[in-house]
């Protein structure tokens, strides 16, 4: 689809300086800008291509004043804020790539699903009984949706997902390739004859809405009750939740993290890569873990913690300056007991 700066700016409610009818149909970065593209400009330490970009259309700040010729075929909207506004339309760009609806075959969904309007299912993927599947949503091809299974309105599930049954989704929510929704969590006890026995886990996963999950990452069904995603929480690719956890609302999980089983993560929590959470922890809402720290304790609100096993992040960066000298002290360690001893020697 084609959109004139004219159209583009009254979306934005900005203002056009050039020409108001040129026509976009794509969106490229300032430096690599081609005619018939729209880009912006946000971060001054890319000021210098504008004055050279090929962009048809970029977005700029309303005080935005060009040091010399900016390219005729350029045209600028004036906007509050440059970065926010190409947000908004790469969304609608991104929406519209998944515009799809009607159910493609082969596929099958069970005569017992409910179904909402403008849903689109892609080939090879399995409905079960008994599944409500709400307005727009859009399920890519090879899915298993099993029975029982309940999703909001508007989610998108990408290529490859498996949602085991009962597990419910929210609204809005975006599952990506690869993941999988509800696998029995990792419980076993021990028997008289001591061996590994299975222990039941009948419970289910719960996403709320607005909650997007990357891709390749598993998400253990509870034993008893629910392991839950919170509302606008996000997960990054690889990452394992286990049975009965539960994030809190727009928390932001990085990749290769593990969250073991019935820890508890507050509300707007950052968790860095490759961090690993024991089990029956909590971590306190707004705090911070830094990549590839182990957690063993509980975290309290606001902190930021590093290491293995984590503490204090200022404590962390002390004591790594002191790590870093260990060599140089274990020489002059070394060195003064030589002179020591050449001392005693001498008494």
């Amino acid at each position: 689809m084609q959109f004139s700066a004219g159209q583009i700016a009254e979306f934005l409610q900005g203002t056009v300086d050039g020409d108001a009818q040129v026509l976009v149909s794509d969106i490229s970065k300032i430096e690599e800008g081609r005619l018939g593209t729209l880009s912006f400009l946000a971060n001054p330490k890319y000021t210098e291509h504008i004055y050279s970009t090929a962009a048809s259309v970029v977005l700029v700040e309303k005080g935005f004043q060009p040091t010399r010729a900016i390219p005729k075929h350029v045209t600028l909207i004036r906007v509050a804020d440059p970065r926010a506004c190409f947000s908004k339309l790469l969304q609608m760009h991104d929406a519209h790539q998944y515009e799809k609806r009607g159910y493609e075959q082969p596929s099958y969904i069970s005569p017992k699903a409910v179904i909402g309007k403008d849903v689109y299912i892609g080939t090879f993927t399995h409905i079960g009984d008994g599944v409500v599947i709400g307005d727009r949503v859009k399920i890519l091809p090879n899915c298993t949706i099993g029975d029982g299974v309940r999703i909001g309105d508007g989610t998108r599930i990408h290529a490859n997902v498996a949602i085991y049954g009962r597990c419910v989704i929210g609204a809005n929510c975006i599952i990506h390739s690869g993941t999988v929704i509800g696998a029995d969590g990792f419980g076993f006890t021990v028997n008289e004859r001591g061996e590994q026995e299975k222990i039941p886990q009948i419970g289910n996963v719960v996403l709320e809405d607005d909650v997007e999950i990357g891709a390749n990452c598993t998400i253990d069904r509870a034993t008893l009750g629910s392991t839950i995603i919170r509302r606008g929480a996000k997960l990054d690719n690889l990452i394992q939740v286990g049975h009965n956890a539960e994030i809190g609302p727009h928390t932001v999980v990085v990749s290769q993290t593990g969250i073991a089983g019935s820890s508890r993560i507050g509300a707007h929590a950052m968790i860095g890569g490759q961090v690993g959470i024991a089990g029956h922890l909590t971590v306190g809402d707004r705090a911070k873990i830094a990549a590839q720290s182990g957690i063993g304790s509980n975290i309290p609100a606001d902190a930021i913690v590093q290491g293995s096993p984590a503490f204090a992040i200022g404590d962390f960066k002390r004591s790594y300056v002191v790590y870093r000298q260990l060599p140089d002290l274990k020489q002059r360690i070394e060195a003064l007991e030589k002179e020591l001893a050449a001392l005693r020697q001498q008494q």
